[in-house]
């Protein structure tokens, strides 16, 4: 399996971009759409959109524990999807997502202003609304990789490639996207990324359920190191946080055994 992830400025094509490429590799395409669907699959649709594009306010970030849960379970809809095959991810910090997966390839497309305008503006956008829009839309994105990731949405080594659409058509854009592609060695075998996909999504899941239990991860950090087997770190006041926080653990389904190297604040 492989995967293209794809993070665009709003008023770039880049959306057509993603979707003419995954269509040529005859990949799987997944938007806000597709997840959206997943998500309503899995019984998570509240928490995506909750979530949404844009990240919760400041104030739900820092007195409630659920944004954080929420985001946890926008990755695992991710990591779900992702087994259905090789695939096109639309935004979402999909590059940040696969990031450790050496047959990913991420892909930035941007543009000047009046490019983004004049495209927009072919949509039958006003002027004076596009701006508006385009403004609203990368408050929003950038805030949103900021909250999930603690990273720069627009820090270029973030990406493979980072395409200009200036001087660029959308053809020439897919043509430089599947020439990359093609030439770059991205070799992994579907066992190897079917176990990637089911630590990683365990492992957003026990990450899920142990900030809804009041344990977020600045307390609480948990791993997965092999396929089942979770392991917790942190620091807690009292005994009783320690087992609730390893009892949390144990309620999410696919957990098999668990590590708890919790430690009790004053011991």
């Amino acid at each position: 399996m492989h995967f293209i992830t794809l993070s665009r400025m709003m008023g770039t094509k880049g959306t057509e971009i993603a979707k003419r490429v995954a269509q040529e590799l005859q990949y799987n395409f997944f938007d806000n759409e597709s997840i959206e669907e997943k998500a309503r699959e899995m019984g998570f649709l509240d928490d995506i959109k909750e979530i949404n594009d844009k990240g919760p306010p400041p104030l739900k970030r820092f007195f409630s524990f659920r944004a954080e849960a929420s985001l946890d379970r926008l990755y695992a809809v991710i990591y779900e999807l992702a087994r259905q095959g090789s695939a096109v991810l639309l935004g979402r910090g999909g590059n940040m997502l696969f990031r450790s997966i050496s047959y990913a390839f991420h892909v930035r497309v941007i543009a000047s202003q009046e490019t983004r305008l004049h495209n927009l503006v072919e949509r039958s956008y006003t002027r004076k609304a596009a701006l508006m829009l385009m403004e609203k839309s990368d408050n929003e994105r950038e805030s949103f990789i900021k909250f999930a990731f603690k990273r720069d949405w627009n820090n270029p080594e973030l990406y493979d490639v980072v395409l200009n659409m200036d001087r660029v058509t959308v053809d020439v854009a897919v043509d430089m996207i599947l020439s990359a592609i093609r030439r770059r060695e991205l070799q992994g075998h579907s066992g190897d990324v079917t176990s990637f996909f089911d630590m990683m999504e365990l492992s957003v899941k026990v990450a899920a359920s142990l900030a809804e239990a009041g344990f977020p991860s600045s307390y609480i950090s948990s791993f997965v190191d092999e396929p089942g087997k979770v392991r917790l770190s942190g620091v807690v006041q009292v005994p009783w946080e320690k087992s609730a926080a390893e009892q949390a653990a144990r309620n999410v389904k696919g957990v098999k055994s668990i590590e708890n190297k919790i430690e009790i604040a004053g011991r």
